[in-house]
C-alpha cells in the first residue's frame, strides 16, 4: 500500500475494539500519517476538541455515544465542521445504512471488511477534498480581509493613518512581521512597522531609501515587482532595520516620476504563490491610495493658495480701529469657497464687508472674486454703500443668473463712531459687550430680484465692537440656526481686551466647521 496522501496528517481512529484500532492505526501510519487513538464516543469528542485533527475515523457501532451520533457533533460545532469523518461499521452495512451515515454528516462510508488498498484510496481521496476546501476558505477568508484593509486605507484621514492601517492589515494578512514605506505630498520618506496582533509604529528611516530598495528590483519604472532579499542585503539597504530574517516585499510605481511604495513582510519561511499575490495585491491598493492621498494634499494646498490669493493679502493700519480678521477653509475639503472679506480705507472712513457666494467650488469662488472686484470699483469715486450692494446685485443676475450671495456692508467713521449699514440677506452684524445683540435691519439677498437696498445708520460707541461672520461658523446639520446664533450671541457677552484671543476663542466654541469661515471683528478705540 502506497502513500496515502502526499502531505502527512493527524487522523483520529475511534474503536472501542483495541485490534480494529491497531489495524486502522497502523495503516495510516504506514502512510506517515500521525495517528491518535480514542475508544469512545465520548473521549472522541473531547479529544476533536482539544486537538483539531485533520480527519476522523469513526467506528459506528460504539457503547457509550455511536458514531453517527458523534459525526453529527463534530459536524454541528462550528469549530470542527470542517474536519472530515469516514465512518467505518462491520454490522450496519447495508446501503441503507450507508445512505443514513452519510446524510447525517459523513464524508464517506466504509463496511467491513475492508481492503487496506480500499481504505488507503478512501483517505486519500478525503484529505484531498478537504485540504482543498481548506485552502479555498482560507484563501476567501484572506480576500475578505484584503477587501477590508483597502476599505480602511480608503478611509484613512490622513497619511500616517493610511500607512498604519496597511502596516497592520499586512501583518494580520499573512501573519507575519511587517514594513511600509512611502512618501507623502511633503517629500519626507515615512516608514511604520508592525507585528501580528499590535499597533503599527512609525520608525526613522533614511531619506534615500527606497531609491535604494528600487535599485535592487523596479528602478526607475513603473509597475508592480515582488522580490526577495536576505537579511544581509536588508540590512546594507534599510541599516537601522531590526528585521533579522530574509524579507519578502512588492514596490509597486503607479506613474514614471513618481516615488514608489514599499510594502514587506519579514519571512522565517518562504511565501508560497497565494501570499506572494496577496502581498501584491495588497502593495498595488496601497499604491492607489497613497497617490490618492498625496493627489488630494496637493489639491488642497493648490485650492487653500488660489483661495488666500482672493482674499486681501493684509488687513490696513487704520487710526481709531482695532481690527481683526479670520479666514478658515473647510476641513477634508479640497474646493475653494465663495466666502469673502474686505477692509478699505475711504478717506476719513472705512468700508468693511463680509460676503458668501452661494456653493463651495471654483465656480462659487470666481464669482466671489467678481463680487469683491466690483465692491472696490464702486468706491473709486463716489461711497455709497447702497449703491454699491445694488451694483453687486446687477453683476451677479447679468452675469451669472441662478447665482446667490449675501453681503453685508459697514461704512464707519473711527472719528465719530457714525456708521451705516446695508445688509443683503447676511447674518446680522452682532454688537459685541454686554447685553449683545444682533442688528435688525436687512434686504433681500443678491441675484434673487431688483431690489432696493436701504441703509441703516448707527453709532458705534467707543471701545465697542462688532462682529460680522459667515454662516460657516454658526451652521451645524444637527442644531437649529437659532441656537447657534445664539451660542455666538452669548460668546460675545464677553469679549475682552485682546480681539485676537476672542476671534480664537469665538472659532474654537464652534470647532472643526463643514464649511469655511471668514470672521471680521472691528474695535473702536480712541485715536
Amino acid at each position: 500500500m502506497g502513500p496515502m496522501t502526499d502531505t502527512p496528517a493527524t487522523v483520529l481512529v475511534v474503536d472501542d475494539i483495541p485490534t480494529k484500532r491497531y489495524i486502522l492505526a497502523s495503516w495510516l501510519r504506514r502512510g506517515g500519517h500521525r495517528v491518535v487513538e480514542a475508544g469512545g464516543g465520548e473521549e472522541a469528542l473531547a479529544v476533536v476538541r482539544t486537538l483539531k485533527p485533520d480527519l476522523v475515523i469513526l467506528d459506528v457501532r460504539m457503547p457509550d455515544v455511536d458514531g453517527i451520533e458523534v459525526c453529527e457533533k463534530i459536524k454541528a460545532d462550528p469549530e470542527t465542521a470542517s474536519i472530515p469523518v469516514i465512518q467505518v461499521s462491520g454490522n450496519a452495512i447495508t446501503p441503507a445504512d450507508r445512505a443514513e451515515g452519510l446524510e447525517r454528516g459523513a464524508d464517506a462510508y466504509l463496511s467491513e471488511p475492508i481492503q487496506p488498498d480500499e481504505f488507503a484510496a478512501t483517505v486519500r481521496a478525503t484529505l484531498r477534498y478537504y485540504r482543498a476546501r481548506q485552502r479555498a476558505e482560507r484563501m476567501a477568508a484572506r480576500l475578505s480581509e484584503l477587501a477590508e484593509i483597502t476599505l480602511e486605507m480608503n478611509q484613512a484621514e490622513d497619511f500616517e493613518r493610511l500607512l498604519s492601517v496597511a502596516a497592520e492589515g499586512c501583518s494580520r494578512l499573512l501573519e507575519r512581521y511587517s514594513r511600509v514605506l512611502a512618501i507623502p505630498a511633503d517629500g519626507r520618506v515615512r516608514r511604520f512597522s508592525a507585528r501580528q496582533g499590535e499597533r503599527a509604529a512609525a520608525r526613522l528611516v533614511h531619506p534615500d531609501t527606497l531609491e535604494r530598495l528600487s535599485a535592487i528590483s523596479i528602478g526607475e519604472s513603473p509597475g508592480v515587482q515582488t522580490f526577495e532579499i536576505d537579511s544581509a542585503t536588508w540590512a546594507r539597504v534599510v541599516p537601522d532595520s531590526d528585521i533579522v530574517a530574509r524579507v519578502a516585499g512588492v514596490l509597486c510605481r503607479t506613474k514614471t516620476g513618481r516615488s514608489p511604495v514599499f510594502l514587506g513582510v519579514e519571512t522565517g519561511s518562504p511565501l508560497d504563490g497565494e501570499e506572494l499575490s496577496l502581498l501584491r495585491q495588497l502593495g498595488q491598493a496601497l499604491a492607489l491610495a497613497v497617490d490618492a492621498a498625496r493627489a488630494y494634499a496637493e489639491e488642497h494646498m493648490i485650492s487653500l493658495t488660489l483661495q488666500r490669493s482672493l482674499l486681501p493679502a493684509e488687513i490696513p493700519r487704520i487710526p481709531g480701529l482695532r481690527i481683526s480678521v479670520r479666514y478658515q477653509p473647510a476641513v477634508d475639503n479640497v474646493e475653494v469657497g465663495g466666502d469673502f472679506y474686505e477692509v478699505l480705507p475711504l478717506g476719513d472712513r472705512v468700508l468693511v464687508a463680509l460676503g458668501d457666494v452661494q456653493g463651495h467650488s471654483l465656480h462659487a469662488a470666481t464669482v466671489m472674486a467678481e463680487l469683491r472686484n466690483a465692491l472696490r470699483a464702486s468706491v473709486i469715486d463716489d461711497v455709497d454703500p447702497a449703491g454699491s450692494m445694488s451694483l453687486l446685485n446687477a453683476v451677479l443676475r447679468r452675469y451669472h443668473p441662478g447665482m446667490t450671495a449675501t453681503v453685508c456692508l459697514m461704512l464707519i467713521d473711527p472719528a465719530t463712531g457714525e456708521s451705516e449699514i446695508v445688509n443683503a440677506g447676511h447674518i446680522p452684524p452682532l454688537l459685541a459687550g454686554k447685553g449683545a445683540a444682533y442688528h435688525r435691519f436687512g434686504n433681500l439677498l443678491l441675484g434673487v430680484a431688483h431690489e432696493r437696498y436701504r441703509v441703516d445708520r448707527v453709532r458705534l460707541p467707543e471701545d465697542a465692537t462688532i462682529l460680522l461672520f459667515t454662516d460657516g461658523l454658526i451652521e451645524d446639520r444637527d442644531k437649529l440656526l437659532d441656537e447657534s446664533l445664539e451660542i455666538a450671541r452669548q460668546q460675545a457677552e464677553d469679549v475682552g481686551d485682546d480681539l485676537e484671543d476672542f476671534c480664537d476663542r469665538l472659532i474654537a466654541t464652534f470647532g472643526a466647521r463643514e464649511d469655511d469661515v471668514a470672521l471680521v471683528a472691528v474695535r473702536r478705540v480712541p485715536f
